[in-house]
């Protein structure tokens, strides 16, 4: 008996070792789900070159007085949302960002690469003279654009979907492994928040299955109260809150730069509406 007991504890525990091991190796599978660019002759693009590759910016230029740069979700094809935000904010030129991998974009996604891009795409569109220059970031985005706003004099904050933390939503997908050890990229927005010193709005799905309000509510935590706008948008999930008619209202606080949206607005794809992944 004890012999029989031995030998499934030792099954067991190659079960386990060999799991943790798959998860380490192709962990970033999980977080990353590469789109493909749309028609090139559909959206404008600048081609950034940061120092390791070449970036993709999707882009609604008329030479504004304000701009606005968006880093999407781990499944969103963000050139898509592009003709909705230059109908929501026509006094912006527009920066939609490709990561690595991501259209038209060279190299491999990791958390160290984005982050450092993010730094170089925000230093590219200050030197176009912009009197605001505002980020968003939605659900993965939210993390790289808190990151960004710690690091680079922002005028707004916008976070959509927002985490406090890549490794703690992991670690309740996964509890019986030490996440904490495996994971190399653990966006850990709450460490970038507490030196974001810019208004921050944060927007949240009442009904979001991916990233949990507690997880929003944590990150609020390290903000100063005063700091922070929050908005929960109704009846709306993690894929579909952009539809909410409130949405593109909740990204801006400075006046003056918001138009109305018709209800005729077409409505595109958003963040990971092709994975649920992760945020």
């Amino acid at each position: 008996m004890l012999r029989v007991l031995f030998s499934l504890g030792l099954i067991a525990l190659f079960i386990y070792i060999g799991v943790g091991l798959l998860l380490y190796v192709t962990q970033r599978s999980f977080i990353y789900f590469p789109q493909a660019a749309p028609n090139a002759q559909a959206y404008d693009s600048v081609m950034l070159e940061v120092p390791d590759a070449t970036l993709q910016l999707s882009v609604s230029l008329n030479q504004r007085q304000q701009a606005m740069i968006y880093f999407g979700g781990n499944a969103e094809q963000v050139a898509l949302n592009l003709p909705a935000f230059s109908a929501a904010f026509p006094a912006h030129d527009l920066y939609f960002v490709h990561y690595r991998g991501y259209g038209q974009s060279s190299g491999q996604p990791t958390q160290a690469a984005l982050l450092k891009d993010a730094l170089a795409v925000f230093d590219h569109v200050q030197q176009q003279s912009y009197r605001h220059i505002t980020v968003v970031g939605r659900s993965l985005g939210s993390g790289v654009a808190t990151y960004l706003a710690s690091e680079r004099p922002v005028s707004e904050l916008s976070l959509v979907t927002p985490y406090n933390s890549l490794l703690e939503l992991a670690q309740q997908h996964y509890p019986i492994y030490p996440i904490k050890w495996l994971l190399k990229d653990k966006y850990e927005s709450w460490r970038y928040a507490e030196r974001v010193t810019t208004p921050v709005n944060m927007v949240i799905a009442t009904n979001d299955r991916i990233i949990p309000r507690s997880s929003s509510l944590a990150l609020r935590n390290h903000f100063p109260p005063s700091q922070v706008t929050w908005h929960e948008l109704a009846n709306t999930g993690h894929n579909d809150i952009s539809h909410h008619p409130d949405y593109y209202a909740s990204l801006i606080r400075l006046p003056g730069k918001l138009a109305p949206v018709s209800q005729t607005t077409p409505v595109t794809p958003d963040s990971d509406s092709i994975h649920d992944n992760s945020p």
